[in-house]
């Protein structure tokens, strides 16, 4: 049986699957990998067409939508390998795409998962938003990568080509050892979209392994087909979001130090959005800071199965000054210029 399963999971993505699964299928060697569709309940025909098309394609149908992480987690549940792939349906691999992040995790104990440097399909050259070339945090939990920092999107002209250790991978191609991904208790359904890749890499990191970054294996990613850039719909799951990673990650004696300047900061936002009449921006983020006060309880007790798993902590990948403060006001755009 091949050491590593590659999942992609479906709902109503047929159009994906045509265009797609056939350089999976050309760039993934059958003796290492099985390529599997998990599907959440399509109601288009792409069952029909996968069982027609790709009959080498091994399948899970679900019988409804789960969603991102309770679809992957169900699925995962369901396949037996040694590594799991979890590959977005709009990715689009190359011919080296899988082997180097392979022999990454496999020969390096320590490394409890990896990704693949993620470029723009639309814009070749340049890095995809949600990924680049590895995912870190700053102090106050936004995300970053390097080769993209908030709108700045930088082209690949080989300036991140190493393979170290970053803070997160991308959902949109991330490996991870099949017992790992188990043991840490997989996506948290809790975040519904958005932001479950980081709460998970900062679960393993907590547990003692480490995330790569493998230059050699690169995809590319259409992205933003779930909601768009400016959707206030991911407005609200992006401020919601960080502040339950924060509160469910974070060790104790940082909880109230990042806490309360992190609120700072998104009022300042708050106030910028009704400065330039985004008012359902606006409302998105009092939405979000809403939900957080009514299901304390809830992520308090997310944060009480992280303390059972695991012990809170700190990494070397996380930026101890303000993305915020570096970006806006010292014009600091672009990763080599940070200070870690």
């Amino acid at each position: 049986m091949p050491e590593v399963a590659v999942v992609i999971l479906n709902w109503n993505g047929v159009d994906f699957l045509k265009r797609f699964l056939p350089p999976l299928i050309r760039n993934t060697d059958p003796a290492l990998a099985d390529i599997w569709v998990a599907d959440n309940g399509s109601t288009d025909d792409s069952l029909d067409i996968l069982k027609s098309d790709y009959p080498e394609v091994k399948l899970v149908p679900m019988e409804q939508n789960y969603g991102f992480a309770e679809g992957y987690n169900r699925a995962l549940q369901q396949i037996e390998a040694s590594f799991f792939v979890l590959l977005n349906s709009d990715i689009e691999v190359t011919e080296n795409w899988l082997e180097p992040m392979y022999r990454t995790i496999s020969e390096n104990p320590e490394v409890g998962a990896c990704g693949p440097k993620i470029r723009s399909w639309h814009k070749r050259e340049a890095f995809e938003h949600a990924g680049a070339a590895g995912g870190f945090l700053d102090k106050y939990g936004y995300p970053f990568c390097r080769g993209r920092i908030f709108n700045v999107i930088e082209n690949d002209e080989g300036q991140f080509d190493d393979n170290l250790d970053i803070f997160w991978a991308s959902g949109a191609c991330l490996m991870i050892r099949s017992d790992l991904y188990k043991k840490a208790g997989g996506l948290d359904p809790f975040f519904f979209a958005h932001m479950e890749e980081i709460d998970l890499c900062w679960r393993i990191k907590s547990m003692g392994y480490s995330v790569k970054f493998c230059y050699e294996s690169m995809v590319f990613h259409i992205g933003g087909g779930t909601l768009p850039e400016n959707d206030h719909k991911k407005t609200y799951l992006n401020f919601r979001n960080n502040l339950i990673l924060l509160l469910k990650n974070l060790p104790s004696a940082r909880l109230f130090r990042v806490m309360m300047p992190r609120l700072v900061l998104d009022y300042i936002s708050l106030f910028q959005f009704l400065a330039r009449f985004e008012f359902r921006n606006f409302a998105a983020v009092i939405k979000a800071h809403f939900f957080l006060a009514t299901h304390i309880r809830s992520i308090k007790r997310l944060r009480g199965k992280n303390l059972e798993l695991c012990t809170p902590s700190l990494h070397p990948e996380i930026l101890n000054k303000s993305i915020v403060y570096n970006f806006f006001l010292k014009g600091r755009k672009y990763f080599r210029e940070l200070d870690f």
